[in-house]
């Protein structure tokens, strides 16, 4: 049981004796299968650990609802759940970051480029990128495993109903995210099919699929699920995890245009190269005439577009007020999650942290 009050640093120390002690087995297969499990603790370093955060204080505004249970001792189950979805989302990412040729993460190779220098480096056969690709696929399906090892040692001294739930939550997550994955690239290939007018509608719906309700909602959940809520508990935290989910993934969509490559860690105007069909975009191009907005089309989407190109179509999302609609929204989730909140039969300096936790979500520059 740790008491510590740094959640992200409790939650890194779990992670790393975990990857420690998946270093000492993986050791008798040889190196190889040691550098797969290195690959694994490098893509769980760094981050906000935000999930993870979200699912500990959803536990704990339950848990210590009217003064009846504790506040900062973090029971062992809990703190297991909780690394266990800092470790799904890093498998998250290492795919994502194949299907979005993407080369960086936080600032570092991203886990195909990682593999693609070892095997480069070490003088070996075959294609370097080939291996880098196949590597990562196969240590984003070794990270879900490790998820579920974290998961079922946390669900282990829980009672039957409380464990079934908690499991629920995790599977449906689980679902959701990989279903919104599959929308998100979807989009990029069947946007020119569908009218003008339902593309913010459907970028909606990648938003809350692929990362809203993964991020914030279902995090929150599975945390009330550990502490046993029951449904006006669950309702209240629920009315609050979506907007602030949805508000999470549109400030994410707002950095992947604008955001500092020295404080996002990605380069400037990733999501334009990507041909990201978020929210913004869609407010973008409804704004537009018809030769404008064909212009702004043949742009997006292309990896090689330079700083130039990226000045000229982030000048052109913040002309045509796209921005400005997009911090509207975000604020308006705000101040919904903010409302959601009150009154609801939580511990109170658990909303507060909810609360603030929110606030880190959807103002941010990372």
């Amino acid at each position: 049981m740790s008491t510590a009050p740094d959640l992200p640093q409790v939650i890194s120390q779990r992670l790393d004796t975990f990857v420690a002690a998946q270093r000492r087995d993986a050791a008798a297969w040889g190196d190889e299968a040691t550098l797969l499990v290195d690959a694994g603790a490098a893509a769980l370093r760094g981050g906000k650990r935000l999930r993870a955060r979200f699912c500990i204080t959803g536990w704990r505004a339950v848990a210590a609802a009217g003064g009846g249970g504790p506040t900062q001792q973090i029971p062992d189950a809990v703190l297991d759940t909780a690394a266990a979805l800092e470790v799904f989302h890093a498998a998250a990412l290492v795919h994502d970051d194949i299907i979005d040729n993407s080369d960086t993460r936080r600032g570092h190779p991203a886990a195909h480029k990682a593999l693609e220098s070892h095997h480069t480096d070490a003088g070996w056969d075959g294609d370097p990128s080939a291996f880098g690709r196949s590597g990562a696929i196969l240590l984003g399906d070794l990270l879900v495993a490790w998820s579920d090892d974290l998961l079922e040692a946390g669900l282990a001294p829980l009672t039957p109903p409380r464990a079934a739930r908690t499991r629920t939550e995790y599977a449906t997550m689980r679902r959701e995210v990989t279903v919104g994955q599959f929308l998100d690239v979807a989009e990029e290939s069947t946007w020119t099919t569908q009218p003008d007018d339902t593309h913010a509608a459907r970028a909606l719906r990648v938003a809350e699929l692929k990362s809203a309700r993964y991020s914030i909602l279902q995090p929150l959940l599975i945390g009330a699920a550990l502490a046993g809520a029951d449904e006006t508990q669950t309702a209240a935290l629920a009315a609050f995890g979506t907007p602030v989910g949805l508000a999470f993934q549109v400030r994410d969509d707002v950095l992947g245009v604008f955001g500092d490559t020295h404080q996002t860690g990605k380069p400037s105007g990733d999501d334009l190269r990507e041909g990201k069909r978020t929210v913004l975009i869609a407010y973008a191009r409804d704004a537009l005439e018809p030769g404008p907005r064909r212009l702004m089309d043949e742009m997006l989407g292309d990896p090689d577009l330079e700083p130039d190109q990226i000045a000229a179509l982030q000048r052109t999302i913040i002309d045509t007020g796209a921005l400005d609609r997009v911090e509207t929204l975000i604020s308006d989730w705000a101040r919904q999650a903010d409302r959601a909140l009150s009154g609801a039969r939580l511990d109170n300096a658990s909303v507060g942290q909810l609360r603030d936790l929110a606030r880190a979500a959807t103002v941010r520059s990372t």
